[in-house]
């Protein structure tokens, strides 16, 4: 049987047991953490420190690009339709490549899932990192758990009440921190800085800086499990897509049971009696952030963040048991061990891995082999509709195109733009001299879209079907290179 999200086997048992099939939102009750160190424990700090400063301080990484052109390393440009990474930059008509980073990344999430179960919720999403943060400015202001719970049961005084006002300050300071880094990714962030401390930023940015700060504040700072358990898709979905060989934060309960004190252990084991290594002391359930009591089994309250393996080995070094009685392992070793098998290594190389793998290097190749031949400059023709075509006095016959030139250099170039199937039609670019026959010159302004009225005008005593494909061809005077685009010249 399943645990019901955020209890316990126990629980969800006798809730079975009395006809109940429990509620689907169980009222929350206040969880106090206790701090642990260990292995796990130091790489949940090393992957926070890494991501905060990574977060504050990329958008104030310098990249010259050129004159007249963004600084910023990183800088989406809503104005201009721009995406910059360092040295790359994507146009509004390459969204193709955020398609396949968002391909990328849920691919890498079922890698992950395949591999380690739930790793990105316990070390790498933003709600456990920043809940992380908000939990060590709560222990360093309020104590660690015990001090928490003790000073919730006793009435406000001065201490409470000023350690409660620099808790809060520094949450806020932090939300507003994350709020206003998130806005400056998407304007030049020392400028924006500057306007936000002089009051000149545009409305929006103080908007959404006060959304994401009241998000963060809320989500770390008070519905913290809430958001695991309840608010977030995943782990209803990863559910679906692990097996019986992913590693997960298991309880040995061969190891473990009976459980009982470490007193109790040792007169049973004097008289020969099974003793489990366990001894209830509870260090596993009081530093789990959301409640868990792992030796009940996998939940979806567990979000597999390894802080219950710290507190349990610490314990286990204390009494002289091994360490080990709470770890990484897969559903298919706790299942041959209750049959008395012999537990088996991790098999992480396997089918599902390897087709992740596969699938995730696929989706690189094509996209490295797209951005490495994609084309410095780009045309695109659209007919006008109405009229399709225009017969002068002459008896010519006249189509109107609108011709957008892409230039996504940092500098300015000269094209030629020229005709091709239709060997007596006539290119020109309204305003501008009729071409020859190398075609009309265009000058493209750097990292900008050039929008051009050009029309073709063939001789009244050329007869065409009413349908005629055509191409016009943007060439780059100075390296060569030329783009094509197909449409059809409209004929009576």
């Amino acid at each position: 049987m399943s645990a019901i999200p955020g209890l316990g086997l126990k629980k969800s048992a006798a809730l079975a047991a009395e006809g109940s099939e429990g509620e689907l939102y169980e009222a929350r009750k206040q969880i106090y953490p206790q701090s642990v160190s260990g292995t796990f424990r130091n790489i949940k700090w090393a992957l926070l420190t890494v991501g905060m400063l990574v977060y504050y301080f990329l958008p104030f990484v310098r990249w010259d690009r050129g004159p007249d052109l963004p600084s910023q390393a990183v800088l989406v440009d809503l104005a201009n339709g721009r995406f910059y990474f360092f040295g790359i930059a994507i146009w509004p008509q390459e969204i193709y490549y955020f398609t396949g980073l968002l391909i990328l990344a849920s691919f890498t999430l079922f890698l992950m899932n395949a591999v380690a179960g739930r790793i990105w919720c316990g070390y790498l999403c933003p709600q456990t990192v920043w809940t992380d943060l908000f939990l060590l400015i709560e222990r360093w202001t309020q104590g660690d758990r015990r001090d928490r719970i003790k000073k919730s049961k006793q009435p406000w005084s001065l201490e409470t009440v000023t350690e409660a006002i620099l808790k809060h300050s520094l949450w806020l300071m932090i939300a507003w921190w994350t709020g206003g880094a998130w806005v400056l990714y998407f304007a030049d962030a020392p400028t924006l800085v500057k306007q936000l401390a002089t009051f000149q930023a545009p409305a929006q940015a103080y908007i959404w800086i006060l959304i994401l700060t009241a998000s963060t504040y809320i989500l770390a700072g008070f519905a913290r499990e809430q958001v695991c358990i309840y608010m977030c898709p995943w782990p209803r979905i990863q559910a679906a897509l692990t097996d019986e060989y992913a590693l997960n934060v298991t309880y040995r309960v061969d190891r473990g049971e009976p459980r009982g004190s470490l007193k109790k252990a040792k007169l049973l084991r004097a008289e020969g009696k099974p003793a489990g290594d366990c001894v209830d002391c509870e260090q596993c359930v009081v530093v789990c952030p959301t409640g868990v009591d792992i030796r009940g089994g996998l939940n979806m309250g567990c979000i597999q963040c390894g802080l219950c393996i710290d507190a349990c080995d610490n314990v286990m070094k204390k009494v002289g048991r091994p360490t080990g009685l709470i770890g990484y392992d897969t559903d298919d070793n706790v299942r041959r061990r209750a049959e008395g098998l012999p537990a088996l290594k991790p098999q992480i190389i396997r089918p599902r891995t390897l087709v992740y793998v596969a699938l995730i290097v696929a989706v690189s190749a094509a996209m490295t082999y797209s951005f490495a031949t994609r084309r410095s400059l780009g045309v695109d023709v659209m007919h006008d509709r109405n009229p399709i075509f225009v017969s002068l006095s002459d008896g010519s016959a006249r189509n109107v195109y609108t011709v957008r030139v892409l230039n996504p250099k940092g500098f300015e170039r000269n094209f030629k733009l020229s005709l091709v199937g239709l060997p007596q039609g006539k290119l020109a670019v309204m305003g501008e001299p009729v071409g020859d026959e190398a075609g009309v010159p265009v000058t493209a302004p750097p990292d900008q879209t050039l929008e051009l009225r050009v029309t073709v005008t063939v001789p009244p005593d050329v007869k065409l079907p009413q349908s005629t494909p055509i191409q016009m061809i943007l060439t780059d005077v100075a390296t060569g290179e030329a783009v094509k685009k197909a449409d059809y010249f409209k004929a009576p």
